[in-house]
């Protein structure tokens, strides 16, 4: 019986685990911190040995394989130790799909992937296919091939699960966008970063799709460099193309194979011009699924707003409170000031991952009125940015509770509070979920 280990016990791990036990593996799962409650309790549901609060090396260096979770980074103990004994380590993607035939439409990049995803996973629901929604977002991708089984997933993927995929491969890959992000992780080395998205690429066929945007200078420079056998379908808002989908005044026009079909901006459910890449993405992987014009402009048109990314929470005394506590890099948060019409007071910081925050400089000098900082360290967002919003309408905050009584204090009738934070959440939150579910409460108690 084949020994595998998986290290992290949160919904990649537990998943890894439970589909390891139902392929009768001799599992394990080890996590240096604690496991929460549920999913201890799932492990024991399924009679999987595992320890919690530290590693014990002895156990873990007897495995065969090891399944690593993707919050695990690469220059962590346990890993040297794994890699210089030359134990073989993938992700749970790679993991999961050796049991999984089903078609797979899998989404990377640095902005509008979660989007993306569940766009196209509305599309296919709203077409009547069965589909699982997993990777970075849903349940997790192994946990489903070990308990159901559906003839598609949709799977958003980070570049984090990809450094661990070898021979995982799409039906559809697809590529939003590829921006300075998570350079810490990848020895502040773009090139790096950049290899670690196009892992998606690596082992597409002929038949197999690749969707990108084309008027992205860093993915068109490096697809420059490489030979992809896959079908070619950019997407654009700056030039037309032969097959793919691009902009043409107030219409976007997709092409596929023979169709031409066209959807209006002024149809689709999600505003501003990010949305307008993303809904392309999604539109062109609904044609290359086979799935008729009608349904997909109407899916478009239907979609609801996902949680935490520019989601509205409520208007008070005039001023609109938005929760886009999933913009943690410079990109996303250029987005969400990009598509603003009211004057911002913008909540911003973090744990800074190397940003440049030059991009946003020239935007914030149009849109920003104030800046109210959330987070241990905001020397940088003081330095780029009090020159242009003033020492007096910046402050600094230790809570989502101080941070929107202080942005409230800045707004008058008709702004818009906006929390951007441009930054990774773990300084003062444990994810950009409970940041941005403590911003809601914080807004609600107002």
């Amino acid at each position: 019986m084949s020994r595998l280990v998986v290290l992290g016990g949160a919904e990649s791990g537990i998943g890894a685990a439970v589909l390891a036990k139902v392929k009768r593996f001799d599992v394990f799962l080890s996590d240096n911190g604690k496991i929460r409650q549920p999913y201890a309790d799932r492990l024991r549901e399924w009679d999987i040995p595992f320890e919690e609060g530290g590693h014990t090396m002895e156990r873990i260096l007897e495995a065969d394989e090891v399944v690593k979770s993707p919050g695990i980074p690469p220059h962590a103990p346990v890993i040297r130790a794994l890699e210089e004994k030359k134990v073989h380590i993938i992700s749970e993607i790679e993991f999961a799909s050796r049991y999984d035939k089903a078609k797979k439409i899998c989404i990377t990049g640095s902005n509008g992937k979660t989007t993306t995803t569940s766009l196209i996973y509305h599309l296919l629901k709203e077409a009547g296919l069965d589909v699982g929604l997993g990777g970075n977002i849903g349940d997790s991708y192994a946990y489903q091939v070990a308990t159901v089984k559906h003839d598609y997933y949709v799977l958003e993927i980070s570049s984090f699960q990809l450094d661990n995929c070898y021979d995982f491969r799409p039906d559809i890959a697809i590529i939003t966008n590829i921006t300075p992000d998570h350079l810490d992780r990848y020895d502040n080395n773009l090139d790096n970063y950049v290899r670690a998205k196009f892992r998606i690429t690596r082992n597409l066929r002929p038949q197999d799709c690749f969707i990108f945007d084309s008027d992205d200078k860093i993915t068109v420079e490096h697809l420059s460099r490489i030979v992809l056998q896959a079908k070619m379908l950019p997407f654009s808002q700056e030039r037309k193309v032969e097959q793919g989908a691009y902009l043409d005044g107030e219409r976007i026009v997709v092409r596929y194979e023979e169709s031409e079909s066209e959807i209006y901006l002024k149809e689709l459910a999600l505003g501003g011009r990010h949305n307008i890449y993303n809904s392309m993405a999604a539109a062109l992987a609904a044609k290359a699924s086979g799935i008729d014009n009608v349904t997909i402009r109407k899916a478009l048109s239907t979609f609801e707003p996902i949680e935490h990314r520019l989601e509205p929470v409520m208007s008070i005394r005039d001023v609109l409170y938005i929760n886009d506590s999933k913009a943690t890099n410079v990109d996303a948060a250029w987005y969400a000031l990009e598509c603003q019409t009211k004057p911002v007071v913008w909540i911003v910081g973090g744990t800074d991952k190397g940003n440049d925050y030059t991009p946003l400089l020239e935007l914030a000098g149009k849109k920003v009125k104030a800046i109210v900082c959330l987070g241990v360290d905001n020397r940088k967002i003081h330095e780029a940015f009090e020159s242009i919003v003033g020492k007096d309408n910046m402050t600094d905050t230790l809570s989502a509770k101080e941070a929107v009584k202080a942005a409230a204090g800045f707004a008058s009738p008709g702004d818009v509070v906006l929390l951007s934070p441009c930054c990774a959440s773990f300084d003062l939150f444990t994810c950009y979920e409970d940041r941005g579910e403590k911003f809601k409460e914080a807004v609600r108690n107002l």
